[in-house]
């Protein structure tokens, strides 16, 4: 009966959604859909009475169905934006356009918001507190205020309902990746489910302004000292799950290049500060802000790169790091060879794919690229370009990897519209290399063999208690037939660790437990 609910609930909400595909034709996605396709010349039938989108190119008239069905829809079309491996360059771009802005709520929900969930009036909490929000997104808006000590502050309040609402159209896309993995096997290797639950994640960080605070905190930390990036101050005592205040911070938004010019900046010493703050994100920290559009970063009086607005975060673990680095110095290097063998020690593409072949899709990729004038190569449409070549080796999505290429396109546009001639990844690359010849030079990685030894020798004594059971268990009850659900079950439970040890750890490990059996 729970099924037949849910069905219904999702047909309903679906019926209400084909109408608003119609309204601006952008059926045109259904048009890949077995089974659906005879719909699309329906749809189409009644977007095209309206004048109004004739000029304007699918992806645009897709992104404004997107707005129109609400905030689940704009943060599905944002995560769209990064797989252009899916639904092309332009559409990609045309989606990353897609604003989020929705029209405020009244300054009497946001006060009644902050009251009930800080405690405490608002007279008691801001000396002063403007009711015009300075921005309206669709999960919360910003008003600005002035703490009772005096200080200026930005105060986000989540939209009221917004969590019933996202938790609707989430349920609606699980539904809908799992009939797609169920009757669509081809879609399988694109993991839909994966990326919904992925999408799920970002909403949950996003609607727990707590968590947002806590990725400004550590942004802040890891900037701590560097005068060229600043990240606004947390004020814990007033934030909550729906309330977050942070430092007010202000300057010339970075895509104003007349303002920037006006007050004296030089644009290529700020483009080269913005390449080696995001660069640091990225390859030391391994925790990056992955919403950089224009809106979100400004430079202050000091010539600083100011951040604000948290909620969308990047992490990239260690081994990834290296794996981006490695790639993209061999593509920077025109070595398509090293391109795919990086891949396959990475894991990322299965071994019996062939090595040489995926170089060559490689060179198809980089040469038209690194063919072009200097200042228009673009990395982030190099990644692009080779997620959409998955397909044929194979390649599992790796949804970290799509995050980050739609930030660097984000970068390179703002680096673009700063100043024109110059390409902001060639201002990041001796940082790179350098980062290169510390963390994957010899004697990083005798440190790290050294530092694994380490780590092993550190496991040894509890490894070999593990053995000695296990030798134990053997000799007493004359053997134990290990089928492949019993040798999963004692995986899970540490018993065959020793499997994963070296070989001459293991002979030692056996003799110990034999002599002391003796």
């Amino acid at each position: 009966m729970n099924h037949l609910l849910r069905a219904s609930r999702h047909l309903a909400r679906l019926l209400s959604i084909a109408a608003i595909l119609a309204r601006y034709d952008a059926a045109f996605p259904l048009e890949r859909v077995n089974g659906a396709r005879w719909l699309v010349p329906f749809f189409r039938l009644f977007g095209r009475r309206n004048r109004e989108l004739r000029d304007l190119r699918s992806g645009q008239r897709l992104a404004r169905a997107l707005q129109a069905m609400g905030p689940a829809f704009i943060k599905l079309g944002q995560a769209l934006s990064t797989r252009a491996d899916l639904i092309g360059e332009e559409m990609a771009g045309d989606l990353a356009q897609l604003q989020d802005r929705l029209p405020p709520f009244p300054s009497a929900e946001a006060r009644a918001a902050i009251e009930r969930e800080l405690g405490k009036p608002i007279a008691e909490l801001y000396a002063a507190f403007d009711d015009e929000p300075v921005a309206a997104a669709s999960i919360a808006q910003v008003h600005f205020a002035r703490t009772i000590e005096g200080e200026g502050v930005a105060v986000k309040v989540l939209r009221p309902g917004i969590a019933a609402a996202m938790a609707r159209d989430l349920d609606l896309f699980t539904w809908l990746a799992q009939l797609a993995e169920r009757w669509q096997p081809s879609l399988r290797r694109l993991k839909p489910v994966a990326v919904v639950d992925t999408l799920r994640e970002t909403v949950r960080i996003e609607m727990d302004l707590r968590l947002e605070a806590a990725a400004a905190d550590e942004l802040r930390q890891n900037f701590e000292g560097d005068a060229s990036f600043r990240v606004p101050r947390v004020d814990w005592a007033r934030t909550a799950r729906n309330v977050l205040t942070l430092e007010r911070v202000g300057g010339i938004r970075v895509d104003d290049r007349a303002a920037l010019l006006a007050a004296g900046f030089d644009l290529r010493e700020l483009l080269t500060r913005a390449a080696a703050n995001f660069f640091y994100q990225v390859f030391r920290d391994g925790f990056f802000h992955a919403d950089l559009h224009p809106g979100n970063l400004f430079i202050d009086q000091d010539g600083a790169l100011v951040a604000v607005d948290f909620g969308i975060m990047g992490r990239l673990d260690r081994t990834t790091r290296f794996y981006l680095a490695d790639m993209l110095v061999a593509f920077l290097n025109r070595d398509y060879r090293r391109v795919a063998e990086v891949h396959f020690e990475a894991g990322y593409v299965p071994l019996e794919q062939s090595r040489d072949a995926f170089a060559q899709a490689a060179r198809a990729i980089g040469e038209p690229i690194f063919g072009r004038p200097l200042a228009e190569i673009s990395l982030g449409r190099l990644l692009a370009q080779l997620f959409q070549v998955t397909q044929q080796f194979e390649m599992e999505t790796q949804p970290q990897l799509l995050l980050l290429q739609k930030t660097m396109v984000l970068v390179e546009g703002m680096g673009r519209q700063l100043e024109p001639t110059i390409n902001i990844w060639l201002l990041a690359r001796p940082l790179v290399e350098e980062w290169m010849r510390v963390n994957r030079g010899p004697e990083a990685r005798l440190k790290d063999a050294l530092a694994q030894s380490a780590e092993l020798l550190g496991r040894l004594p509890v490894t070999l208690r593990r053995a000695e059971d296990l030798l134990i268990t053997i000799t007493e009850e004359g053997g134990i037939p290990i089928h492949p659900e019993a040798l999963e079950a004692m995986a899970k439970r540490g018993a065959i660790a020793i499997l994963g040890m070296p070989l001459w750890i293991i002979a030692l490990a056996l003799a110990a437990i034999a002599i002391a059996l003796w």
